[in-house]
């Protein structure tokens, strides 16, 4: 599920990952924007939070917005990190690029992985929307 908010992409953390790093939900400011997915599905956020983002030797201040609702990925990052870091992406490539003490840095993604996220994403959509063929029986 991506989530939209007025328009433009937010950095998005599920609230397994952010239970997962042992933040609580006190420490949560409150944002009262709720958030829209592609599918159409209206999400109340739980909050933001404004956390350090590790890229390499890299770091980044990024604002989170905390949602409790099922994703096969654990937070999904945006323009506004990326643009805190300088990055390019390439979605073809599956690369960003940035610049970095003189140097260009490459973050290269995993193919695989994204497959196994798509696939699940897929599989989960399929069991919870009821069939037609089930609706027209009843």
């Amino acid at each position: 599920m991506v989530l939209v908010d007025q328009g433009s992409a937010v950095e998005v953390m599920y609230l397994d990952l952010y239970k997962g790093l042992n933040l609580k939900l006190e420490d949560l400011s409150p944002y009262d924007s709720p958030l829209v997915s592609f599918e159409g599905k209206t999400v109340t956020p739980k909050g933001m939070i404004r956390l350090l983002v590790q890229t390499d030797s890299d770091v980044v201040e990024v604002n989170f917005i905390v949602v409790d609702a099922y994703s096969s990925y654990t937070a999904i990052v945006a323009r506004s990190w990326l643009h805190a870091l300088g990055a390019v992406p390439s979605t073809l490539l599956q690369k960003v690029k940035y610049p970095s003490g003189g140097q260009v840095k490459v973050i290269i993604g995993n193919q695989r992985m994204a497959r196994q996220c798509m696939v699940s994403a897929i599989a989960r959509r399929q069991n919870s929307e009821p069939s037609t063929s089930a609706e027209n029986s009843l």
